[in-house]
């Protein structure tokens, strides 16, 4: 670079650093003032998040009030509790009271449940899980008496004096012709709804119209007051004996309001801090609090505050590498245009090459295609070639089935001459409809050898399993009778077809009988058995021997191209090759194995499909 661009280059990098300087120093400034705001927000999110669970709070608590709110009158309207009220000295009377009570004491699992007479005198009480009842008084004034004795529904909450004990408290009237002769009270613990606010995530606290907690998923809460209570206030207390005064706590704090019933709660000696959402009972005068935890709103501010502050000094790092690269690129722009026509030539060069690669590429696939249909169309050869080994040496066989019935059709029309020149035409006909049958027994059997001879075309079709087997048999059992060798086939009712070639898998069927023939040789009863089993997407054809057996290093290589156990000669080793090859084409599996009660066994496993309209046979 000369001097006059090394001048301009240092004046435009004072100005951007300075420029980048000032933006830093606007951004973290704006985020100290917006940091309250930002707070307030997360908090209000808080307090948003913990609302479902206050809900569910205050619902539980209503349903868990609602549920004794009306057994009060049910029981005043039982006709044994009138009736005890009208003779209050009745010995049985009092007995049916009492069971009435504790039966309800029971099956409510109150705390208590309460008889008083119109002046308050207390005159029978029962307990949950307690047989024998005891006149015990609630030791407090009883308020809900009062407003029973007023005409209204009693409720009261208190917590005993003696046994520290806290319930809510329902009472209705016992009226007799428009009178109250008594009052009857329920009174039921809210401990097992206090036990199920600790399973919360939160903090939930439920103050009367005292501000005095009662109940609370922290122990160390309960009976402190958030607000300082007043003389008058501790008066009432004290008189009615709601709580004992000598419990009750200040618990010092600060409350700032947010939102509404939302407010931020800071307790003193103490470094945590709450939003707390608040939801009135009205029936109760309860107000219901849930307590969330600050912290997730502080950290999650600080992570966006310290976020925003990263950001701007990524952008001002980018903005910088931006420039330092536009600079650097006047730098390169020149020495991109010297080596420019070096590049291009040697992308001609590379591009020849790869003409030239693509050229060799090409002329090897060319190869390689040869190559699989020289395979394939010797494949198909030693499968013809095959198949006329297996009529050289079933030619033997086929001749002697030949010479039995050519000789009786000789014999059939030499008798059938003598039997005309005798005037005996109904015998010659048997001996010409003898002559007949013959010729297609022969018919059949070259038919037969005619249609596995031809080439296979490489299609596959749906074939029938028991045509093929069937046809095979037919080949076979020249050379099996030769043998003396019993093959037993059993079709079944079923009709399976299967996907295949009528000729490829009559040639693969041909090898595995032929080789059982071979393996059963030396067996003084040769015995071949053919079954068929089927299920909805498979079909198996398996071909059992008496033979000796297959040991496990031949299982190894059965079917592995020129490998043989037959003595030399004898074959090439490619049957059961190319019969592992033919089944391969049409999707199935051949397996071999040893049976335990000996000899071996060939399965064939093709894939089912269903008989087609046209059943013409396709090789």
């Amino acid at each position: 670079m000369n001097s006059e661009f090394s001048q301009i280059y240092e004046q435009k990098r004072i100005r951007l650093y300075s420029g980048l300087i000032v933006f830093i120093v606007v951004v973290i400034v704006s985020i100290s003032f917006s940091l309250s705001t930002m707070q307030r927000y997360f908090l209000l999110e808080t307090a948003q998040v913990q609302s479902a669970t206050l809900r569910l709070a205050v619902d539980s608590l209503r349903l868990t009030l609602d549920r004794y709110s009306r057994i009060p009158a049910l029981i005043a309207g039982r006709p044994e509790i009138s009736a005890f009220l009208d003779e209050p000295q009745s010995i049985l009377l009092r007995s049916q009271a009492e069971a009435l009570l504790s039966e309800t004491a029971e099956a409510l699992g109150a705390q208590g449940v309460y008889l008083e007479d119109a002046n308050g005198k207390l005159l029978a009480s029962a307990k949950a899980n307690n047989s024998s009842t005891q006149l015990q008084s609630p030791n407090f004034s009883r308020p809900y008496f009062n407003q029973v004795i007023a005409g209204g529904l009693g409720q009261y909450f208190a917590l005993g004096t003696e046994n520290g004990e806290r319930g809510y408290f329902y009472a209705a009237p016992v009226r007799r012709k428009n009178r109250i002769n008594g009052v009857i009270a329920v009174r039921f613990t809210v401990n097992k709804f206090e036990a199920n606010l600790r399973d919360a995530n939160s903090e939930i606290i439920v103050r009367d119209s005292n501000d005095i907690v009662f109940i609370s998923s922290k122990n160390e809460w309960n009976l402190k007051s958030f607000t300082a209570l007043s003389d008058n206030k501790r008066d009432i207390i004290q008189s009615a004996k709601q709580y004992p005064l000598k419990l009750i706590e200040y618990l010092p704090n600060k409350i700032s309001p947010l939102h509404r019933n939302i407010s931020l709660i800071e307790l003193e000696n103490d470094p945590s801090s709450f939003v707390a959402s608040t939801s009135l009972l009205a029936r109760a005068g309860w107000r219901v609090t849930i307590l969330s935890p600050t912290r997730d709103a502080y950290i999650l501010t600080g992570f966006i505050a310290g976020g925003t502050i990263l950001l701007a000094l990524f952008a001002s790092a980018v903005v910088l590498l931006i420039w330092q690269r536009q600079i650097r690129f006047a730098e390169r722009l020149s020495e991109q245009r010297a080596t420019k026509l070096s590049l291009e030539r040697q992308v001609k060069t590379r591009t020849e090459e790869l003409n030239q690669s693509n050229g060799k590429l090409i002329a090897e696939i060319d190869e390689r295609k040869a190559a699989e249909n020289q395979l394939r169309q010797t494949q198909n050869e030693l499968i013809q070639a095959g198949k006329l080994a297996a009529l050289g040496q079933m030619s033997a066989a086929i001749s002697h089935e030949f010479n039995q019935p050519l000789a009786a059709t000789k014999a059939y029309a030499e008798n059938a001459n003598k039997f005309i020149d005798r005037d005996r035409i109904p015998d010659a006909q048997n001996n010409v409809s003898q002559i007949v049958a013959m010729v297609d027994r022969m018919s059949s059997i070259a038919k037969h050898l005619r249609n596995f001879a031809r080439r296979p075309q490489e299609k596959t079709i749906a074939v029938s399993v028991s045509s093929v087997i069937e046809t095979v048999l037919e080949l076979m059992n020249a050379q099996s009778s030769k043998q003396n060798a019993q093959i037993i086939y059993q079709p079944i009712k079923e009709d399976l077809w299967v996907t295949g070639g009528n000729v490829r898998l009559q040639q693969v069927l041909l090898n595995l009988i032929k080789n059982a023939l071979d393996a059963t040789e030396e067996q003084s009863q040769p015995i071949i058995k053919i079954e068929t089993r089927a299920t909805k997407k498979k079909v198996e054809i398996a071909v059992y021997d008496n033979g000796p057996g297959i040991t496990q290093s031949t299982l190894d290589q059965v079917f592995d191209p020129f490998f043989s156990t037959k003595s030399p000669g004898q074959g090439m080793g490619l049957g059961l090759s190319i019969s592992y090859n033919i089944i391969k084409d049409f999707g199935g599996e051949l397996t071999a194995y040893s049976v335990d009660e000996g000899g071996a066994c060939f399965k064939i496993i093709l894939v089912r499909t269903i008989n087609p309209n046209n059943t013409e046979a396709s090789l």
